[in-house]
């Protein structure tokens, strides 16, 4: 039973969570690293392949240029027969073949490069197959070189040509504005998940910072409070139980702590009541009842003197009178280690003879009067006893009022119209004595004393059935 209970019950350990959440954040934050490389690396392939796209353009550009060379070239020596005029057409075909692999290579797919090395075939066909022999007929002063013939093969072939550019270029722009549409959606879908990572890497950050308060500095907080709380004295304080393993074991620690001393301060008190009773009682059966029969021995001897022994019947007066204030004094004495009535007839009898005793007026008002243990009766009396004397030495009051209420709280008030003004933390040993034998026996003592206003204390003890 006891082994399900601790399993159903399990408790986090504060490494355990720490180490958890530290790693869960570290993962989010990795991620979301990640995905910022990765947006970086491909805006990188992607402005990469813009450039080798224009490269490709560029390139292409060049060797459409080096046609249409060719081509005004030829035709210009074909129409005048001046050589100036294959100047144009004599650079072209020298830089033909290094602008062919220019070309072939700045190519950015395998489509693209098919299409490239057909666009070379056609132009060095171009060049091999009519431009060369056509300037080669016009050298030999052959009239078919101007023919209608001739010049619509030369067209036909030219436009041939420059169509075959324009969808390469076509082609090569399309998959220039794809790989920019797509490296630009790549970047918007990256710098998204970077922020949802960075964003869920702080919201559990401060997640584990609330939890961390609330598991960690909160309990220790209360601890520390209720530390100092005990340290002042009183020991009914407890540190409220929580999940964490580690705080729990403190807050076990103290609680347990906390009760053995609460247990061991009421033990001592209720010993040191039992030898108050004790004494009261031996004192009032012996010593007392001893004086008792002393002093009627010496009344009985002052009655058998004649009347002519004065001297005699003189100490005898003064022994009887001696004798009866030693009996009083005795029963003062006894009543204050333990008042007898309190014993007999319970806490409201003995507190309203404490009154009548008192020399400034004390009005005692009782509600639901019942006898309790008498453990807590003896304490609660010499809590009203010390509390009146306060009131009568220091407070110079002209009135005091106790009200004692019985329920499953025992609740005592002492007012008194004096100076006030009392301070707990400054009152003294004797607040202090209150305060312990109150929280003796889980109870609370409140003090209410403005200055001038008059001093109420106000004790709530429970009350075990």
């Amino acid at each position: 039973m006891s082994t399900g209970r601790e399993h159903g019950e399990r408790r986090l350990r504060l490494t355990s969570l720490t180490v958890a959440a530290s790693g869960l954040l570290a993962l989010l934050i990795g991620v979301a690293f990640a995905v910022l490389l990765w947006a970086i690396n491909d805006a990188n392939s992607a402005v990469s392949a813009r450039r080798a796209s224009r490269t490709a353009l560029v390139e292409s550009g060049s060797m459409e240029r080096l046609l249409i060379d060719l081509e005004t070239g030829q035709r210009g020596y074909v129409i005048t027969g001046r050589e100036e005029f294959l100047e144009p057409w004599r650079a072209a075909r020298g830089a033909l073949p290094a602008e062919i692999r220019r070309f072939t290579d700045s190519t950015t797919s395998s489509q693209q490069r098919r299409t490239a090395e057909s666009i070379t075939r056609d132009v060095q066909s171009f060049l091999d197959d009519y431009s060369a022999p056509l300037v080669e007929k016009v050298r030999r002063g052959d009239p078919a070189a101007g023919s209608l013939a001739e010049a619509a093969e030369g067209k036909r072939r030219v436009d041939a040509l420059r169509d075959e550019f324009h969808r390469y270029m076509t082609d090569e722009r399309a998959q220039l504005a794809e790989r920019t549409d797509v490296a630009g959606a790549n970047s918007r879908q990256a710098v998204l998940a970077a922020a949802l990572g960075l964003a869920g890497s702080t919201a559990l950050f401060a997640v584990f910072t609330v939890l961390q308060h609330r598991a960690v500095v909160r309990p220790v907080r209360g601890a520390a409070a209720a530390a100092q709380e005990l340290a002042g004295g009183d020991l009914s304080v407890r540190v409220a139980p929580s999940r964490i393993a580690e705080i729990g074991a403190l807050g076990t620690s103290f609680n347990s702590m906390a009760a053995s001393l609460q247990d061991s301060r009421r033990r001592i008190m209720e010993s040191t009541e039992a030898v108050h009773r004790r004494t009261a009682r031996d004192l009032h059966d012996g010593a007392q009842q001893r004086l008792v029969s002393l002093m009627i021995g010496l009344r009985l001897a002052r009655e058998l003197l004649p009347d002519t022994e004065t001297s005699a019947a003189d100490l005898l007066e003064q022994s009887i009178d001696s004798a009866q204030t030693a009996i009083d004094e005795l029963r003062e004495l006894a009543s204050g280690i333990y008042p007898l009535v309190l014993t007999v007839k319970g806490l409201v009898p003995a507190v309203r003879d404490l009154a009548a005793r008192c020399p400034v007026p004390t009005v005692v008002l009782c509600e639901n009067e019942r006898r309790i243990s008498s453990t807590v009766e003896s304490n609660a009396y010499f809590v009203v006893a010390e509390a009146v004397t306060n009131a009568v030495k220091h407070a110079r009051a002209s009135q005091i009022e106790v009200r004692v209420e019985f329920g499953r709280v025992l609740r005592i008030r002492v007012v008194d119209d004096g100076v006030g003004g009392v301070d707990r933390a400054a009152a003294g040993s004797g607040m202090t004595g209150l305060a312990d034998r109150v929280a003796a026996f889980d109870g609370k003592l409140a003090i209410d004393s403005p200055p001038g206003g008059g001093t109420t204390l106000l004790i709530r003890i429970p009350v075990r059935d």
